[in-house]
């Protein structure tokens, strides 16, 4: 099939967890097969809002692995039978969750080992996306790009008018700064960017006026 000829995915967005962090579901209108990025909490809402738009889960995705990305993906993956994805550099953030979640005030529930590890340029399993490694704020931190929507889900690697601290386990301001430059900033201005936390907003709006890194 060719994919300028398919609609345009299913895409919701809304926060879930203590620290809300945007999950994102993301589904073929078609196949009715959908990815969900960053479980960090409230399966039952995301369970809810997959039924509504009639959406099996094929893989649960993660931009990276801080506490308040993946704190619900146990269930998920118990929930739906989908599998867990992960960069293999942020496995240490991973195995420490029980040590995150004492940092941050937050019950701790243990979650499985990923499943498969993502890879740069890797296909996903909907929406002819590709996954980005985007290191900087985590060395595993990754970005999902569907070009064919010109949409870009960035984690906590860009935000609006502003980027991903630095300051937390692995984190390096040069690294951020070489990924959003060099991986994002070279996708279409049009896309739209959903970040970890917050408002969406635009790529050639950052590449323009993000205080901390202009394209």
């Amino acid at each position: 099939m060719n994919p300028t000829a398919t609609p345009a995915l299913i895409r919701e967005t809304f926060p879930v967890g203590p620290l809300q962090c945007n999950c994102t579901i993301i589904g073929d209108p078609l196949t009715k097969k959908a990815i969900v990025v960053d479980p960090g909490g409230n399966p039952e809402l995301i369970m809810a809002r997959l039924e509504v738009h009639g959406l099996k889960v094929v893989s649960i995705i993660h931009t990276h692995a801080h506490l308040d990305h993946f704190l619900a993906s146990g269930q998920m993956k118990e929930l739906t039978g989908a599998t867990l994805h992960l960069h293999k550099e942020d496995q240490f953030l991973w195995d420490n969750l029980e040590m995150q979640c004492g940092m941050f005030g937050v019950p701790y529930m243990p979650v499985p080992a990923p499943d498969q590890w993502l890879s740069d340029d890797q296909a996903l399993d909907c929406g002819y996306g590709v996954a980005l490694h985007t290191p900087g704020h985590t060395p595993g931190s990754m970005s999902f790009w569907f070009p064919q929507d010109k949409l870009l889900i960035a984690g906590d690697t860009l935000f609006k008018r502003g980027i991903g601290r630095t300051d937390l386990w692995g984190g390096d301001y040069a690294t951020i700064e070489r990924s959003i430059k060099q991986r994002l900033y070279c996708l279409d201005e049009d896309a739209t960017v959903v970040t970890g936390h917050g408002a969406d907003t635009r790529l050639g709006d950052e590449m323009r006026d993000n205080p901390f890194v202009r394209a």
